[in-house]
């Protein structure tokens, strides 16, 4: 199952002792097979902008269903994550992003 690492062909060295909790858990994340991430997983990295190009697609597929899914921070902290992204981070998902658009905007899905 593919992973971050190995997307973008960077392996990160094991975190340290003293790295911060962010720091280990995005290691580990950058291990994890993208089919496995939670909701959680994609606010943590996304709000970490870490492997955006693969992790913001998933994102949108989630708050397409939900637009308010949230992880384990507060409520649509996924959301907020995903509009702090800058526009950069959508040059290759300019129609998913329009697809998002009404769905905030309250209206169909």
């Amino acid at each position: 199952m593919t992973t971050i690492e190995q997307l973008e062909r960077d392996v990160w060295p094991e975190p340290h002792a003293d790295d911060t909790f962010l720091v280990r858990r995005c290691t580990e994340l950058r291990r994890k097979p993208l089919a496995e991430f939670t909701v959680e997983d994609l606010r943590i990295m996304l709000g970490q902008e870490i492997g955006v190009p693969a992790l913001l697609p998933l994102a949108v597929q989630d708050l397409l269903r939900e637009p308010l899914a949230e992880g384990d921070y507060y409520p649509v902290d996924l959301l907020r994550n995903v509009l702090r992204l800058p526009d950069s981070a959508w040059s290759n998902l300019r129609a998913d992003r329009k697809r998002l658009v009404p769905v905030l905007h309250g209206g169909d899905r």
